[in-house]
């Protein structure tokens, strides 16, 4: 393998973050239209949570340069843990959206007002949904292919709006169809226990996040397949095995245990052609290697897999 080739340059992702501050600005308008043309706090609550849209995007947006930076003497490893930052912000955003939400809603619960032109906010805001829902498909397909920790954020976030839109949309379909307002804010209420689940949840993949969280199961069940064909029981062994995942960067590091007699040579090639074996199975993998004496019981002190 050609060494220089061995991991591939970091992929800008910018430009999805501008898709999604275009998609939160033309959503706020609608949304924001749709609620102030029928007084409907359902919908209201809507148009909020585009709006914390469109503060998540210009967050996502910064982390991402942020996160595309080369490493450098402050920072060797780079700084794709920023996309952490960017996703627990999202998540509490969308706390304080939830909160205005379920605030308002309470209000009107307890002094209900029928909403008006509802035939029109409605065809505004499914207008609104079908937007957020085409932009979400191409952060959450863009985001998976990358492993980008805030593109996957983003469109999550973005799907939960639309399911939350949807259910705005039924529940105010439903005050037309029943002439009782009560239905608009419990509704309302409904949405932002769902928003403040999903923000709950994006917090909570941030901070496993920034504290290097092992790689997925089945990707860590490939790499572990990779040693198993390269391990010789009393000749060749590996322990010290760890993986950690660090935004869109994955690593692994491992101990490489040999006969004493193998010359350097020798045992740098099985490394590297370890190594390279590695990286064809999850491509883009950072590989650290430490070579040990196998019969030396001082090789042995640090063996527990994590």
């Amino acid at each position: 393998m050609n060494h220089s080739l061995r991991y591939a340059p970091p992929v800008d992702l910018s430009k999805f973050a501008w898709l999604s501050v275009a998609a939160a600005v033309v959503t706020i308008g609608l949304k924001g239209g749709a609620a102030w043309l029928t007084g409907s706090v359902g919908l209201l609550s809507d148009a909020a949570e585009s709006l914390v849209n469109l503060v998540a995007a210009i967050v996502a947006l910064f982390a991402l340069k942020v996160a595309i930076k080369p490493p450098d003497d402050n920072h060797p490893y780079g700084h794709s843990k920023a996309e952490y930052f960017s996703a627990a912000v999202e998540g509490v955003m969308i706390f304080v959206a939830a909160a205005f939400i379920i605030a308002t809603s309470i209000e009107r619960l307890l002094n209900p007002r029928m909403p008006e032109q509802l035939g029109l906010g409605l065809t505004i805001s499914v207008a609104a949904s079908l937007v957020n829902g085409a932009v979400a498909m191409v952060l959450l397909k863009h985001g998976r292919k990358h492993g980008s920790a805030t593109l996957v954020a983003d469109g999550k976030h973005l799907m939960t709006d639309v399911i939350t839109s949807v259910a705005v949309l039924v529940g105010v379909a439903l005050v037309a169809v029943t002439n009782q307002p009560v239905l608009d804010p419990v509704v309302a209420l409904l949405a932002g226990a769902n928003i403040l689940w999903t923000g709950f949840g994006l917090i909570r993949s941030s901070v496993d996040g920034l504290m290097d969280v092992s790689l997925p199961e089945q990707t860590n069940i490939e790499l572990f397949e990779v040693l198993d064909r390269f391990r010789e029981p009393g000749r060749i062994e590996f322990h010290a095995v760890r993986t950690r995942q660090a935004g869109n960067r994955q690593f692994m590091e491992f101990h490489i245990l040999v006969p004493a007699a193998w010359s350097v040579r020798r045992g740098h090639d099985m490394t590297e052609d370890v190594i390279d074996a590695l990286i064809e199975v999850v491509p883009g993998v950072r590989v650290s290697a430490h070579l040990e004496p196998i019969e030396d019981p001082r090789s042995y002190a640090d063996e527990t897999d994590f």
